[in-house]
């Protein structure tokens, strides 16, 4: 194992090399590790998704509002039945060699990631074992391309978009080797792929060549994209002290940090701080099938003891903002219902303990103490509300990876919880909702809320689906499976030097930044 102080020197000579580039056609974004390939939707992670999305594009994107549009298409349509998706593609888009990208593009990467060999993390979205099927995938002609589906389904478009199957990128074929071995991503994106130096840094350079899909601004991952540096350096700082080092120093300019550091950022003449809000979910978990908190009244008293404004302002240096619903305050089906949510009332809570018949059985609530989740800070807040009202609550701190065994096996009381994105309210629910028999991670099991959330999975009208959400966020209030806390909300310190630095879904653009010098 290499000594402490070793290991301190080694970042701090990379953080020198990392301001070798922070020059006006350059800048340097901090990340809290190394990616894990550069294939995009394989062998990925969020932090590699951040990287990689800068340099690749698929037909659609998601909008800020969480709803999908076209990105590497001009339009698409929707055949009457549901079933036929038709994709105009945009003229005068380029490949990182070159060459223009055609409908035979579209195919070649389709087939390709459909190739069991591929291993592309969402392949089981579209085969048929998850329900909906790709049946056939056909070009017409140069700028066309047709996908025709078993069924109808309101998130076929956004799985399409989804970040964690690297948006299904349009790939040049020189991205593969000539035995079809991944070499490196030649895609559309306004960057391109430059040197990944392994437990270092990933450089991209800005493509020349690049054409922004159509509008003024930037929307998510479509509208107006523009590479405004000549260079980006991803530079690999996993220790938080450092990364607050480097961007005091001007070493970084721009890096993810924790709650505990925002008040001394906030004060510093070189550095702004920006909140990066994204459809995460922070959570606490009930085991429903527990012999205590199988009992909804003990689960609503539980709901009623805590001041959940006062835990996320708490939790999060006063960053986070309140939202109790499985839809992400952002998206385009928040609604008024949405905006409902769990009161503070302890005097309810304790006649709801009564009526229960709770007997001060020990509660448990698991925790970690990640620095970018604020897991633990709710355990302890939450704690000491539960036992203000009668509840024996405890924490167990564990580390993440038990934690997570645990949830998945479904053996906890309560946990504290993070859930990752999940931009469709469909998508959403689904993440914490199923047969725990099937699925023992699974939350809410309701038979009745099931149903709805699988004709939200259908419904194509996006009015209906609108009901089919108030509908069941009605029912989880109601019901208390868990409770939602807040959407994610991760500050960063960000260079005065840069203009225009965005985060979306807690992933850097590097697209549209500018440095300007003082």
């Amino acid at each position: 194992m290499k000594n402490r102080p070793a290991a301190h020197a080694a970042l701090f000579l990379a953080l020198l090399a990392g301001s070798a580039t922070a020059q006006a056609s350059s800048f340097v974004i901090s990340e809290p590790a190394d990616i894990r390939s550069t294939n995009p939707g394989v062998n990925r992670d969020d932090t590699t998704d951040g990287v990689v999305l800068n340099i690749v594009e698929g037909l659609v994107g998601y909008r800020e509002n969480g709803s999908v549009g076209p990105l590497l298409a001009q339009s698409v349509d929707v055949s009457p039945d549901g079933l036929a998706y038709t994709f105009k593609l945009r003229q005068g888009v380029k490949f990182h060699n070159g060459a223009p990208m055609t409908s035979a593009d579209v195919l070649w990467s389709w087939h390709r990631y459909m190739d069991p060999k591929t291993d592309w993390r969402c392949r089981s979205e579209f085969d048929g074992r998850n329900g909906l099927k790709v049946e056939d995938v056909s070009a017409p002609d140069a700028a066309t391309v047709v996908f025709k589906l078993n069924h109808k389904s309101a998130v076929f478009l956004d799985t399409l978009a989804r970040t964690d199957c690297g948006m299904t990128a349009i790939l040049s074929k020189d991205s593969v080797k000539p035995d079809g071995s991944w070499d490196k991503p030649v895609g559309t994106g306004p960057f391109m792929f430059d040197e990944w130096k392994r437990g270092e840094y990933v450089l991209l350079k800005a493509f020349k060549d690049y054409a922004s899909p159509p509008g003024d601004k930037q929307d998510g991952y479509v509208g107006k994209k523009q590479p405004l540096v000549d260079e980006v350096k991803f530079l690999v700082v996993p220790d938080a002290s450092t990364v607050k080092t480097g961007l005091l120093s001007g070493a970084i300019d721009a890096g993810q940090v924790p709650y505990t550091d925002v008040a001394d950022l906030k004060n510093n003449a070189r550095v702004t701080v920006l909140v990066a809000r994204d459809s995460a979910k922070h959570t606490l978990l009930f085991q429903t099938r527990d012999p205590v908190l199988k009992n909804v009244k003990l689960r609503q008293a539980i709901a009623a003891s805590l001041d959940i404004p006062q835990i996320v302002q708490a939790a999060t240096e006063n960053l986070g903002v309140v939202n109790n619903s499985a839809v992400a305050a952002g998206s385009a089906f928040y609604d008024a219902t949405q905006k409902k949510g769990w009161k503070y009332d302890p005097a309810l809570a304790q006649k709801l303990l009564k009526e229960s018949g709770y007997k001060g059985e020990k509660i448990v609530i698991y925790a970690n103490k990640r620095a970018h989740v604020p897991s633990y800070q709710v355990a302890v807040m939450a704690q000491a509300m539960m036992q203000a009202v009668g509840i024996n609550a405890q924490i167990e701190v564990l580390e993440w990876a038990t934690q997570l065994d645990r949830y998945n096996t479904g053996k906890y009381q309560m946990s504290s919880f993070s859930y990752s994105s999940r931009l469709d309210p469909a998508l959403s629910y689904e993440q914490f909702s199923g047969d725990k028999d099937k699925q023992p991670r699974k939350v809410w099991e309701d038979p009745e809320a099931l149903k709805l959330i699988d004709e939200s999975f259908s419904e194509l009208d996006d009015a209906r689906r609108q009901a089919l959400f108030d509908q069941l966020h009605t029912r989880m209030l109601d019901e208390v499976p868990l409770i939602l806390l807040s959407n994610g909300n991760q500050p960063w310190g960000v260079s005065k030097r840069l203009q225009g630095f965005g985060v979306w879904e807690g992933k850097p653009q590097a697209w549209g930044t500018k440095v300007v010098e003082k």
